[in-house]
């Protein structure tokens, strides 16, 4: 009994120590945690001041740094998170100079590249973009005798994965088609919808987008008889559909961080009849990351 209890004292005694070792990195010997494993994995200094350190598939350390790189006008650690996991599409736009936010970049990389780790990070971080747009449109889905073009603006709500190009993405989007003299119709619209990006290269994307859900707040006047005269009666709505609008759409990146959007937004839907006029549905505008 005496002999086991030596034993699992000796286990106990001898775990933290395979933990922590020490490194002679750059003729400095320093004492490191390993905090993260894969393909690249973390390494933390136990000195008082936190140190972050990348040791990368063919043994070489490099040290993180959280100051600008001499060679760009981006942070260091930044620069080498982006050399080293440029062979998948992750961003580091969100990463922190932090251990939790560093052990959880290098664990989805880990994960994106197949690699099984006890601390891999199987969750997929939403990010997001926003824009604002206007435009001009002849409401395609909406009686318009004369094919009338209103003037249109709005914003929208973008969500798409921790990628540096996302072919999927979603959106909110809200928007209002103002009246004029000639098609006295206004309406303010809120929708859901999907793109998926056909083209989509780190300068610019093309894509496709669906409207699935759309709600709106319609004013317009329509003619009624009464007592045998045409008089124009004031029309508020609220409409709710599942109309599956489709639209075409482009992304031209102009920095790191914005981009100019092109819409094209109401070609056909699935499940609305188009008003007979060729639809005119153009929209310009600016979206950034936030």
């Amino acid at each position: 009994m005496r002999q086991l209890l030596l034993i699992a004292f000796f286990l106990l005694f001898m775990m933290p120590a395979k933990a922590q070792e020490f490194y002679t990195i750059k003729n400095e010997t320093i004492e490191l945690k390993q905090v993260s494993n894969g393909t690249i994995a973390l390494y933390v200094s136990k000195t008082t001041e936190k140190r972050f350190f990348i040791k990368k598939e063919d043994g070489e350390f490099i040290e993180l740094k959280n100051e600008l790189d001499s060679s760009s006008s981006e942070l260091q650690y930044l620069n080498v998170l982006k050399e080293l996991t440029n062979d998948t599409d992750v961003s580091t736009r969100n990463v922190k100079f932090t251990q939790a936010s560093l052990k959880n970049f290098i664990g989805f990389y880990n994960y994106k590249k197949g690699i099984e780790t006890d601390d891999g990070n199987r969750d997929y971080p939403v990010n997001f973009r926003f824009g604002i747009f206007g435009g001009f449109t002849n409401n395609p889905f909406q009686e318009n005798p004369d094919n009338s073009l209103n003037p249109l603006a709005g914003w929208e709500l973008e969500l798409y994965g921790d990628t540096a190009t996302p072919r999927h993405s979603g959106f909110l989007q809200g928007r209002h088609s103002f009246a004029t003299k000639k098609f006295d119709y206004s309406t303010t619209e809120f929708s859901l919808g999907y793109r998926f990006r056909v083209i989509n290269k780190p300068s610019y994307n093309i894509y496709v987008q669906t409207k699935f859900a759309t709600l709106n707040f319609k004013n317009y006047q329509r003619p009624e008889s009464i007592d045998n005269e045409i008089v124009l009666r004031d029309i508020k709505e609220t409409e709710f559909n599942i109309p599956m609008i489709f639209g075409l759409g482009t992304d031209i990146k102009v920095s790191e961080n914005s981009y100019i959007l092109l819409i094209v937004g109401e070609l056909f839907a699935g499940l609305e009849e188009n008003n007979g006029n060729f639809p005119t549905d153009i929209s310009i505008g600016y979206k950034f990351n936030l």
